[in-house]
């Protein structure tokens, strides 16, 4: 059976820091950039090692402001 890949992309700008992703993923893969600010001033969510994503789409699930999109990718 084929790993499914996934690409998940953050409004970063939406993005309130609640951290509720980083909890949910089961790969462990997003954390909280705290090496940026964004226009709310909170630290965005992000991706590390996106090569890990499975694509199972809690991350996007759980957020309450609508700011993760999840992609299966081939």
């Amino acid at each position: 059976m084929a790993k499914i890949k996934g690409k998940v992309t953050f409004d970063e700008n939406r993005c309130k820091g609640c951290t509720l992703c980083t909890t949910v993923c089961p790969v462990k893969i997003i954390k909280m950039d705290t090496s940026r600010i964004n226009i709310k001033g909170y630290h965005p969510a992000t991706v590390e090692e996106m090569d890990k994503c499975i694509a199972c789409a809690s991350c996007a699930t759980i957020c309450p402001d609508v700011v993760i999109t999840v992609e299966k990718e081939d």
